[in-house]
């Protein structure tokens, strides 16, 4: 993991780190609580040929994810379709980004004989943005949905989307596949958003979290959002109702790790006593699941979400 430089907590309460002079960077190791053990395991091992035997991507390794090893070892795999390639440069992403040379329309039913060969009860699908579609890639996530459905009918499919623009027709079409759970992450605060997210829109992302529950009511909406890129705790909570106000059911939150010195610094760590208080106040607000701690991710445990989403059901 990389040495990280991060300004005081002084002046802003709410937090449990240890607070230095006021706007100053001050070098700092990772916290104690951030140490994983490297992937291993035969599992691990299995997951990654079976993987690469089928020419897929995963999040979990374009991300670097630290959870690899945990959920790996789970058999437990979030896929990203669409290429490894993505058409905008969020400050704090890992993917790769430039212009991506084609569409693969074998990737849905090769993702789909993966699942099957894995004997997977539960899968997450998503994928880079593209731009340069003119369905945003919407197409290919619908054919993925269906291709996972018909090869592994047992197995659940939640599907982590990009904000497709705004095209509802695009939504639409994911929707109008069934998946049992749409999320996007709005990933950070109304104020940070803009540095980290250029080409995204804070309102058009609560928008189409609110219009994936009116197209499918009985659906199960999820978010997702990172913290310790210099938002408040206060803004964090003004996050999370505004969330609740676009009736999103479930929410991950989890520490930002910067993946290079090109990246978005680190302004924070959170301390595990932080994490503790978000999910309680998501609980509080009504969500039917909140995942909150330092490695949380998007799909970290999500088939353990979409069963607690299941039953809180009637709250």
């Amino acid at each position: 993991m990389v040495v990280e430089t991060r300004p005081s907590a002084a002046g802003n309460p709410g937090f449990a780190g240890n607070p230095g002079a006021a706007g100053t960077n001050v070098e700092r190791r990772l916290p104690e609580w951030f140490k994983v053990p490297m992937p291993a395991g035969e599992n691990f091992a299995d997951l990654k040929k079976r993987i690469r035997g089928a020419s897929l991507h995963t999040v979990c390794e374009e991300a670097a994810c630290p959870n690899i090893g945990d959920c790996w070892n789970r058999r437990t795999a979030t896929f990203m379709i669409l290429g490894d390639t993505c058409t905008r440069a969020c400050s704090y992403c890992n993917v790769k980004t430039g212009r991506p040379t084609q569409t693969d329309w074998a990737e849905p039913f090769r993702l789909a004989q993966t699942v099957k060969g894995m004997g997977l009860k539960y899968t997450v699908i998503t994928s880079v943005d593209r731009d340069d579609l003119e369905d945003a890639g919407s197409t290919i996530f619908g054919m993925t949905i269906n291709a996972v459905r018909k090869a592994a009918p047992d197995c659940k499919v939640e599907v982590l989307i990009p904000d497709f623009g705004g095209d509802r027709e695009a939504l639409q079409r994911v929707m109008d596949a069934r998946p049992e759970v749409l999320n996007h992450n709005i990933e950070t605060v109304r104020r940070v958003f803009p540095k980290v997210r250029p080409l995204g829109d804070y309102d058009l992302s609560l928008k189409l979290l609110r219009r994936a529950k009116e197209m499918r009511p009985d659906g199960v909406t999820k978010s997702g959002m990172m913290v310790g890129l210099g938002e408040t705790m206060d803004e964090v909570l003004q996050t999370m109702e505004d969330l609740r106000a676009h009736d999103c059911d479930l929410l991950t939150v989890g520490q930002y790790l910067r993946p290079s010195k090109r990246h978005h610094p680190i302004i924070r760590f959170y301390h595990p006593d932080d994490f503790v208080r978000i999910r309680e106040a998501g609980e509080a607000m009504g969500f039917k699941h909140v995942a909150s701690g330092p490695l949380v991710r998007s799909s970290y445990h999500a088939d353990e979400q979409h069963e607690a989403s299941q039953a809180n059901k009637s709250g």
